[in-house]
């Protein structure tokens, strides 16, 4: 690595607070997923400036800060304007990058996006970041009629329009692909598969939690039949290592289920954020469960923020049931967990406690999960004795709990499965028909 390499790489982190003390854990480790050594930081506690966002004294300090130690990129934890942006340029050295909040993640995103769809996903929300900054140009060159007014750049009238029709296209074909998804998760219910989502905030232990529940389980065996199933799922101590998603296959009890684990929340993500990456939420929306991860070893504050926001995104589309689930119990002691889990019992009434890193408790959430999901029917058919019929009851136990299977004249055949198998079976019973009869 030469220096200059280093140097690119270097970056001071910014974070104004209206009141309080500012916290630079979070936008420390979103620079450090984006790749950037954290150097420095510089934080104020004030209302915001409408020039530089924080006051100009303080912008004289970040100057010096990114001087001194020679850092090639400056990341606020809050969001800037056009005007502030050009503004913070104008006080920092030559040559050096202003990111805010949301563009960092941004382009943490465009690193994770390995998929078609995760990378339509980081574009839309590239463009709809653009848009207001595009129609701010267009405003202003307008009114003063002086192209690159306060250092905007040059106003370009079809910029603003081709963003737009760029935003139309993306959603048409994003659209297309949760179509087919879609279909998909209708095939795997009418297979017999309850389908589980894990929601929650990054590093909450998501990935790792799907590795216990699917962790005696062969999916190679499914992989033709499932084509998005992984081997693998990473649990990396690291934000964003899921951007989009990994299904496994897990057997809880009497049940097969689909365990999908999706990309995690951050906070303070603004809806066009949001909405930019609601195909990949779909798969919680759409989900027979959603098991929402918690870290219980954080302080109980940011957990109820936490879950606060995590709720509100789930309510506006979700209408499976919500199942809380405090993970790393084995980072707390009893008095702790107890604490906190009745000082959230109105946002988590009935939460599992579990350690997805050590085991605990995963038997006690797979019997939670049975009990949570969608009930059985009972069903009872009458079928002919024909070689169709023994392939219909070969299906039902693969697709179903079957309680007694009788062979006489007839095969008298009574079983459990989900209301979609239970009306899959029906259907293939009145295709049958006796040979005679033929």
């Amino acid at each position: 690595m030469t220096a200059n390499d280093s140097q690119t790489d270097r970056a001071v982190v910014v974070k104004r607070v209206d009141s309080g003390t500012a916290d630079t854990a979070e936008i420390r480790d979103l620079s450090r997923a984006a790749g950037y050594d954290v150097v420095g930081e510089v934080t104020q506690t004030r209302t915001e400036d409408p020039a530089m966002h924080i006051g100009e004294g303080k912008a004289e300090t970040l100057a010096a800060t990114v001087a001194a130690e020679d850092a090639a990129v400056v990341v606020f934890d809050n969001q800037l304007g056009p005007y502030q942006t050009y503004n913070l340029g104008n006080e920092l050295p030559d040559g050096v990058r202003l990111l805010d909040r949301f563009r960092l993640i941004l382009e943490i995103f465009g690193q994770r996006a390995q998929t078609r769809k995760a990378q339509l996903q980081v574009e839309l929300a590239e463009l709809r970041y653009e848009l207001p900054r595009a129609e701010a140009k267009a405003s202003l060159a307008k009114r003063d009629e002086r192209p690159g007014f306060m250092g905007l750049g040059e106003y370009d009238e079809s910029r603003e329009q081709d963003i737009k029709s760029r935003i139309a296209r993306i959603r048409d074909e994003l659209e297309d692909i949760e179509q087919t998804e879609q279909h998909r998760r209708e095939q795997r219910r009418e297979s017999g598969f309850d389908l589980v989502a894990l929601a929650g905030y990054t590093n909450a232990g998501k990935s790792t939690l799907l590795r216990q529940l699917a962790a005696d389980l062969d999916v190679d065996e499914n992989a033709d039949r499932h084509p998005d199933i992984d081997t693998t799922a990473e649990s990396e101590n690291r934000l964003f290592t899921t951007l989009g998603t990994t299904t496994r296959r897990a057997e809880m009890g009497r049940r097969d289920v689909l365990v999908t684990d999706t990309v995690g929340f951050i906070s303070d993500l603004p809806h066009w954020l949001v909405e930019s990456f609601k195909s990949t939420l779909d798969a919680v929306y759409r989900a027979d469960l959603v098991l929402l991860v918690v870290d219980v070893s954080e302080p109980v504050e940011d957990i109820r923020e936490k879950l606060v926001t995590a709720h509100d995104t789930l309510s506006e589309r979700n209408e499976a049931p919500i199942v809380t689930v405090l993970n790393k119990i084995d980072q707390v002691d009893e008095a702790e967990l107890e604490r906190k889990r009745e000082a959230i019992s109105a946002l988590a009434p009935n939460p599992v406690a579990v350690s997805a890193k050590a085991g605990l408790n995963v038997d006690t959430l797979e019997t939670r999960v049975d009990r949570e999901l969608p009930p059985f029917e009972h069903e009872r058919l009458v079928l002919p004795m024909t070689d169709d019929t023994m392939s219909l009851v070969s299906w039902i136990h693969d697709h179903a709990v079957v309680e007694t299977v009788d062979y006489g004249d007839e095969v008298i055949i009574e079983f459990e499965a989900r209301p979609a198998v239970v009306e899959r079976s029906r259907a293939k019973a009145g295709d049958l028909v006796p040979a005679e009869s033929a």
